[in-house]
């Protein structure tokens, strides 16, 4: 009889050795015995079996408590919590007393399915049954409030327990650590240690997570102090999770130290922490010999992987890389797997307009498609313009019933305010508030910008009005609203509102700002806040800061100031920075410096006509027609070709685009009629007013 048990216990991972098991078991007549048949069920359920484990149940003479268990963990184990609800309910019923091992099966299925109320339930019931000081129920109840995000509720659990384990420590730290709140997990560390309790990986790794900005490069350090202090070095969780620590706190040194310290057990994870590491820390050269190396060494890549290095191929001077990527991909049967198709269309995106097509091609193959993936080719479009296509693809989105989130509205409202269609902007709207979505941030940001640039600033105020106006999103969109409204004061009193309000501010905040004091005027505001940026508000300006403030010059006739700005940058000028100050001399009317600034950027961007045609212009201005000339003639060698501008109108709810002297539409006639009508009109109007005033 033990031989056949010892059978048993040792093949319950494999379902043919386990149905041997039951078949022998039965020949022997054996399966009367509650040991041999509990062992027989627990494979049974460990190969997810549950059907077979069910018949088997249904058979057993003589059920125990170790019985019923094994039947309830089973079920949670694979996903039937509910199953295994009505098996604890049912075994109350036949008079069996529950253990702290049922409770904490049924404890973990709550926690992996989040059904709180049954939690309570479950609660009730081991107070109820005088287990509430049981150290593995207890244990089991916090981890089960934690990860149902209600840490306070598991730290009263945790505060009552009598006895606590390093398993209740570790929960609650880990509870702590998912909710963000660093300083009491810390604070949880310090007392397990005062209280000899033993430290292990489940104590270190959650908090580790926590430690992901540059300001806890030192509590990084001393927590791996404390790791090498409690000989975990060594482990696999511990270590991976310090890589990815030292490389978020700025430290790509030290990371690369922990990596090549711990040559024995690296695993795949280990590998994917420092390849993350190397992409962080902008080393995309490191990052692709790395991916190389660990080939090399026998890892194969998993999706975390791909999905990784991918990404190191958004710029476009990695995409060679990105489409050798893509090659291996294909290579290696991976197209269909979701999360790298994701990461191949955003490469593609992100590179460059010419690539939209390859990104389309990649979402029109896949078989299986979520919503990150119809969001990237949605914002896709509108990030490059594309509105139009952006605003189809949302109508599919919508026909195919893909849920939307804030990302498709954000990206659908940006569309609408490129394009300037009011009323579809509306429904968008009307559909954002119907999905309950208008007070989200993101979303919310993207109907004041479309409000804004559809001319209905009070629309715009309303939907700022309707956010929470706890973070600076919102805030710098309406500021920027009422700036491009010529509303300065306006934008200026929600800057300081804002300020008063303790919102914090960002680099985006004081671009839009700037440009407020620079479209009415307001020098010396404008000028004060651009020096107070980096002594007040530790942001030091930026490129696009220095922009504005050279436009706020400008506009004010003040190049001398403006060119003092370039010269006071603490970097090199870009492209914007000269294109704006060529912009302020053509106000001005100055041309020596145009023609200074308009050779710089003819170095920078000799490909780009508007420098031509706004340097043309100017010469042509002044009557310098040898000068305009010759720009028109570099202008042609050089193959550059004016884009013509355009113009449109929305009439029910359909784009109608022109530009100068257009006869593509279908109604071409018909509007041109109108139009020499409205020519005839004004004509008669202006000779009227003129009589009257000879009159």
């Amino acid at each position: 009889m033990r031989s056949l048990h010892s059978l048993v216990e040792s093949s319950v991972t494999s379902l043919y050795m386990v149905s041997a098991s039951h078949c022998w078991a039965i020949k022997l007549g054996a399966i009367s015995d509650t040991y041999t048949a509990n062992n027989i069920l627990s494979g049974y359920t460990k190969c997810r079996e549950l059907g077979v484990a069910l018949e088997l149940f249904d058979e057993i003479p003589s059920r125990d408590t170790v019985t019923w268990n094994t039947m309830i963990a089973g079920h949670v184990n694979g996903g039937n919590f509910e199953s295994a609800w009505e098996l604890l309910k049912t075994m109350i019923r036949s008079g069996f007393v529950i253990d702290g091992y049922a409770f904490g099966s049924i404890l973990k299925g709550v926690a992996c399915g989040g059904c709180i109320d049954l939690g309570r339930q479950a609660h009730s019931f081991v107070i109820k049954t005088g287990y509430g000081s049981n150290v593995y129920s207890a244990s089991a109840l916090l981890d089960m409030y934690a990860k149902c995000e209600r840490v306070e509720d598991a730290y009263m659990v945790f505060q009552g327990m009598p006895k606590r384990n390093s398993v209740s420590w570790n929960a609650m730290i880990a509870g702590f650590a998912e909710a963000g709140y660093r300083e009491s997990s810390i604070l949880l560390l310090e007392s397990m240690e005062r209280e000899g309790v033993r430290l292990d990986d489940g104590t270190f790794a959650p908090i580790l997570t926590l430690l992901d900005d540059p300001v806890f490069y030192k509590l990084t350090m001393l927590i791996h102090a404390k790791i090498i202090k409690y000989g975990l070095a060594s482990d696999n969780t511990v270590s991976n999770a310090t890589i990815t620590s030292y490389s978020e706190c700025g430290s790509i040194e030290d990371a690369k130290q922990v990596f090549e310290s711990y040559t024995i057990n690296r695993d795949l994870v280990t590998w994917n922490s420092m390849l993350a590491a190397f992409l962080v820390h902008n080393q995309e050269g490191l990052a692709f010999k790395f991916f190389l190396e660990m080939q090399d060494l026998g890892f194969k890549p998993d999706v975390y992987t791909y999905t990784s290095i991918i990404s190191a191929c958004f710029e476009d001077a990695h995409q060679n890389q990105g489409k050798s990527l893509h090659a291996l991909v294909i290579k290696r049967g991976l197209e269909q797997f979701i999360p790298i198709s994701n990461s191949l269309i955003a490469m593609y995106l992100k590179s460059n307009k010419k690539y939209v097509e390859n990104a389309m091609e990649i979402f029109e193959s896949m078989a299986v498609k979520d919503r990150v993936t119809w969001n990237s080719i949605l914002t896709g479009f509108s990030q490059y313009g594309l509105s139009d296509h952006a605003l189809m693809f949302f109508r599919k989105m919508r026909s195919a019933q893909v849920r939307l989130d804030h990302y498709a509205f954000s990206a659908a409202l940006r569309s609408c305010s490129d394009l300037a269609t009011l009323q579809l902007g509306q429904e968008v709207h009307a559909l954002a508030l119907k999905l309950g979505f208008e007070s989200n941030d993101f979303v919310a940001s993207s109907l004041i910008f479309m409000y804004s640039k559809c001319g209905i600033i009070e629309d715009a105020r309303k939907s700022f009005e309707a956010t929470p106006k706890d973070t600076s999103i919102t805030w710098n969109s309406i500021i920027f609203g009422y700036a491009q409204h010529g509303q300065g004061k306006a934008a200026l009193d929600l800057f300081f509102l804002m300020r008063d309000n303790k919102v914090k501010l960002d680099h985006i905040t004081f671009v839009a700002v700037l440009t407020a004091c620079s479209h009415i005027g307001l020098v010396e505001e404008g000028c004060s806040i651009l020096k107070s940026m980096e002594f007040e508000y530790g942001i030091p300006p930026r490129m696009e800061h220095y922009a504005c403030g050279i436009d706020l010059f400008g506009r004010a006739g003040r190049l001398e100031l403006a060119n003092a700005l370039i010269e006071a940058m603490p970097f090199e000028p870009d492209v914007m920075v000269w294109k704006t100050l060529l912009g302020s001399c053509r106000t001005c009317g100055d041309i020596e410096l145009a023609t200074q600034v308009a050779s710089r950027l003819l170095e920078l961007e000799p490909e780009e006509h508007c420098t031509y045609v706004l340097l043309s212009n100017m010469y042509g201005h002044l009557k310098r027609w040898d000068e305009k000339a010759s720009v028109k003639r570099l202008m042609r060698d050089r193959g550059v070709r004016k884009v013509p501008g355009w113009s449109w109108i929305e009439v029910k709810n359909e784009m109608h685009a022109f530009n100068a002297e257009d006869h593509s539409h279908s109604y071409c006639e018909e509007i041109y009629h109108v139009l020499e009508k409205l020519l005839d009109e004004i004509k008669n109007f202006e000779n009227a007013t003129n009589m009257e005033t000879y009159l």
